[in-house]
């Protein structure tokens, strides 16, 4: 990147600066017009000079020029004007000139703009595609919350900058210099009044804003700290929490803030001290225009015409003079921010940009043996990880490497993944240099796989199918309107010198998954979730979602039909209390309180929470039947014995896993309450206190509380009451319950809940599990497998991928890698989280998996972890401290001692 922005800013935007510095030159025109008008309607129409008789008339508008060897040449001869007539027609002309000085700074203006947007969209992608091209070992010296900082935040003022770095010096010196030399024409020392100061304010003010610039660098600095320590708050929570740190951390963050405290304060005084003396300089100039040009205009030196004039040029000085002395520090300003950017991603080693230039064509296969040839990799300290190490992996074969840890073989991986770039040696493919070769061919003939999984914020089968999306393969089809917006999109993309690819392009490889299109692509998804047994995961997935049936209709359908074959099965199974359904005219037991009486889920906002305690319909129902008497009575009761049993408890106490209805927290609140309300009738309780209390029983579940408070009475009346509520349910509350219909899917209920149409009882310790296990059995019919399979793939991972488990992290890391066909893969120790069974499992699906997808030219290298499988490779290699000790046949390493020790 160049050193100077200026100079970027020139380099990429010289057409357009040129263009607009012309627009600022012809401006000048009607602007010095603006200047002199004043003192003709001044000076001809209102004093009278020109119309001493009472039919005196002058020329409007005689256009006239004297031009050599022609002599005077009239344009326009002008037109006869009377005093009045005058007085309106100049007026008119300076409205004219006003909405033409206006309408050219609102052209200069919104092209400055557009121009500035244009270059501040360039810095950032050039500043991310650097980032795509730091070598490996610099992201782990960087932190990615300042890098993020700097592109999102800290260039923003380049983009405004841009518009103003040529535009600005011409367009308000122009405006400043015109005013000045008006003020002279008019009057030499009121001129030079005017010139004096507007001198000691262009050098005094610049001197006094450097130190503005120090503190705006080191307040730039500490915030770009503040934010990376943020982020390392966010990746390192668990381990905060786990040590009990968080206090540390808040001391942390505290000096942190008061250090851009100080900074900042120290900053505005000095801003604002300037801005006086600024300020100060401006206003001392108006007075001396009063006090001498009025002495000037009393001796008949100066007229009213020219001193009004004056006043009216120089009221336009200032602002110009001040937004030309702003400009000098924004220059400042951004050219030290583009320093810092500049140094931040200097980076050695860059990769070169024709290594990852966008290839759409075919790759052919690799060619030749994958050589390692005195290969020496060092870490970040020097210390060298593996040494001298020259070994061949022939195409086909299935290695194994081991060794135990810091060996050097899983680095050893690493650099044939091209993670970590070795220190001396070489690897080649075949007569080619590895790390010569374009991304676009490693990164689709070689895959590599480590334990290390990062999943991007978006669905499950996004991350699934991201290692297929090497570029753009078919363009969409646009029409009409959508595609002149995407001309625009292109050309605007062009012109800020960003690519042009659509991202709503279709971007997967499906060739690379052994599919054709779109239609066959599930197969080969199903085949590789199967082979790291990560189908069940998604499956539970799906049954924790929710569907559109309008998206899914023919899926919702079938899951209502399920619920009868499902009943069938607990039935044949003896299982048929396994799940109580829910039942209009009955009282489910295992269902909440409240479930039972809204007989439904509230999705409207009436009925959300808390809010359906204070929802006014719901109180009258209630209260017509007298249930919220009953309901006020059961809630104290809980209100008693949840404090009785658990007030003396440590809030972490597994004891609160059953406290559904109140949290530890509420505790102290409700012995408070308990004591307020002792004694105390229902009538007596305000409408918060009976609020507080009632809420407690719409989460109550008799066998799971087992409290003894659900009586025959209780049960009977909610239903009845429950027919009440939906008999009289007005059209404002229709839209906020999602009724149970035994014949219709509920959209606000899961798969699972709507198979079931009821709760699974509690009197069953393993009851989840077996109603788990069952509905995904009769979800694995033919057709209906793949639909909800589908929808497991919609589940979002959130950051990272945080909302899967750690071992789902690494099977999906896994399942990524084998969709596509390569001719390497490269697994370094991914599943260390699974169990050593689970591994061997696993380890011999990918290979039957891989033999059966790729040719018999495809190689596997796999860093094991569990040692016991090298039996399954063609060839083990064994490593130990960074040396290569053993290389051979599973049978012919029985006597190296180091195979021993790791196997054994």
């Amino acid at each position: 990147m160049e050193k100077g922005l200026t100079h970027y800013i020139w380099t990429h935007t010289r057409p357009q600066q040129l263009w607009i510095l012309f627009i600022v030159a012809v401006s000048m025109i009607p602007y010095f017009l603006s200047f002199d008008l004043p003192k003709q309607i001044v000076n001809g129409p209102i004093q009278g000079q020109g119309f001493e008789g009472e039919a005196a008339r002058q020329l409007f508008m005689r256009i006239e020029f004297g031009l050599p060897f022609v002599g005077n040449v009239v344009f326009f001869p002008g037109i006869e004007l009377n005093r009045l007539e005058m007085l309106i027609a100049l007026s008119l002309v300076f409205l004219a000139l006003v909405v033409v000085n206006g309408l050219f700074k609102l052209y200069i203006n919104t092209y400055k703009g557009r121009l500035g947007e244009r270059l501040l969209r360039r810095i950032r992608f050039e500043l991310v595609d650097r980032v795509l091209r730091f070598p490996p070992s610099q992201f782990k010296r960087i932190k990615g919350a300042e890098i993020s900082s700097m592109i999102k935040d800290e260039v923003e003022p380049m983009g405004g900058f841009t518009g103003d770095a040529f535009v600005a010096p011409a367009l308000l010196g122009g405006q400043a210099a015109t005013a000045l030399f008006f003020i002279f024409v008019q009057n030499v020392w009121l001129g030079l009044i005017a010139g004096i100061i507007v001198a000691v304010q262009a050098v005094l003010i610049p001197r006094m804003r450097r130190r503005l610039l120090v503190l705006g660098r080191e307040r730039q600095l500490t915030a770009r700290e503040l934010a990376g320590r943020v982020s390392e708050i966010v990746e390192g929570i668990n381990t905060i929490h786990a040590y009990d740190t968080s206090n540390f951390e808040r001391a942390d963050i505290a000096a942190r803030l008061g250090r851009i405290f100080k900074i900042r304060y120290d900053l505005y005084q000095w801003k604002f001290l300037v801005k006086f003396i600024n300020n100060f300089l401006a206003s001392v100039t108006p007075f001396l225009f009063y006090l001498i040009g009025g002495y000037l205009a009393l001796q008949g030196r100066l007229d009213i015409g020219q001193l009004v004039a004056v006043i009216a040029a120089y009221k336009d000085l200032p602002g110009p003079l001040k937004e030309l002395i702003d400009w000098d520090q924004a220059r400042q300003d951004v050219q030290v921010k583009y320093n810092q950017v500049v140094e931040q991603f200097k980076v050695d080693n860059l990769i070169d940009p024709a290594v990852q230039e966008v290839s759409t064509g075919e790759v052919a296969p690799l060619a030749g043996a994958l050589a390692v040839a005195n290969l020496t990799l060092a870490d970040d300290s020097g210390a060298h990880t593996v040494e001298h190490i020259s070994v061949q992996f022939p195409r086909g074969e299935y290695a194994a490497i081991i060794g135990g840890a810091a060996a050097g073989g899983d680095t050893l991986a690493e650099a044939i993944g091209r993670s970590v770039w070795p220190e001396s040696g070489r690897i080649a493919l075949g007569d080619a240099d590895l790390f010569g070769l374009p991304e676009s061919v490693v990164g689709r003939r070689i895959t590599y796989v480590s334990s290390d999984a990062y999943f991007f914020y978006g669905t499950l089968r996004d991350n699934l199918l991201y290692s297929l999306k090497h570029a753009p393969l078919r363009e969409p089809e646009y029409e009409d309107a959508h595609a002149s917006f995407r001309k625009w999109e292109i050309t605007e993309a062009r012109m800020a010198g960003n690519p042009d690819h659509d991202i709503e392009s279709d971007w997967i490889d499906y060739e690379a998954a052994g599919a054709t299109g779109p239609e066959d692509l599930f197969a080969s998804v199903t085949a590789v979730l199967d082979s790291v047994y990560l189908t069940k995961d998604i499956l539970e997935l799906a049954l924790r979602s929710s569907v559109d049936p309008l998206t899914h209709e023919e899926l919702t359908s079938h899951i209502v039909k399920l619920r009868h074959t499902f009943r069938d099965e607990l039935d044949k199974a003896g299982l048929s209390n396994l799940v109580v359904p829910f039942e209009p005219d009955r009282y489910n037991i295992e269902a909440t309180v409240g479930e039972n009486l809204l007989f439904g889920t509230a999705i409207g906002e009436q009925l959300v929470g808390r809010a359906i305690g204070r929802n006014a319909y719901f109180r009258e129902v209630v209260g017509r039947s007298g249930l919220d008497r009953m309901l006020y009575q059961m809630g104290y009761e809980i209100a008693e014995n949840a404090v009785e049993l658990f007030a003396g408890l440590p809030p972490d106490h597994p004891f609160f896993q059953q406290l559904t209805f109140m949290t530890p927290d509420d505790i102290p609140m409700y012995q408070q309450l308990l004591q307020k309300l002792k004694g105390k009738d229902f009538a007596e309780t305000t409408d918060e206190d009976k609020h507080n209390i009632i809420r407690l029983s719409f989460a109550y579940i008799e066998p799971r509380h087992r409290f003894g408070l659900l009586t025959d009475e209780l049960m009977k009346t909610i239903v009845d009451v429950r027919l009440a509520f939906h008999e009289g349910l007005p059209e404002s509350l229709k839209g906020a319950i999602d009724r149970y219909d035994p014949h219709s899917y509920m959209p606000s209920a899961s798969l699972m809940d709507n198979v079931l149409f009821g709760r699974v009882s509690h009197r069953h310790a393993d009851g989840p599990e077996r109603v788990r296990t069952m509905v995904i059995a009769l979800l694995s019919e033919p057709g209906l497998y793949d639909q909800v399979l589908s929808i497991g793939l919609e589940f979002n991972l959130g950051a990272g991928g945080r909302r899967l488990t750690q071992v789902q992290r690494q099977k999906l890391n896994l399942a990524r890698a084998l969709l596509r066909r390569s001719d390497y893969y490269i697994f370094n120790r991914p599943l260390p989280a699974l169990d050593g069974r689970t591994q061997e499992q696993i380890c011999r699906n990918v290979l039957t998996l891989v033999r059966d997808n790729n040719d018999k030219n495809t190689s596997i290298i796999w860093v094991l972890t569990n040692t016991t499988l090298t039996d399954l490779f063609d060839r083990v290699l064994i490593f130990d401290k960074g040396r290569l000790v053993g290389d051979g046949k599973h049978a012919e390493l029985a006597d190296n001692a180091t195979f021993r020790e790791l196997v054994s």
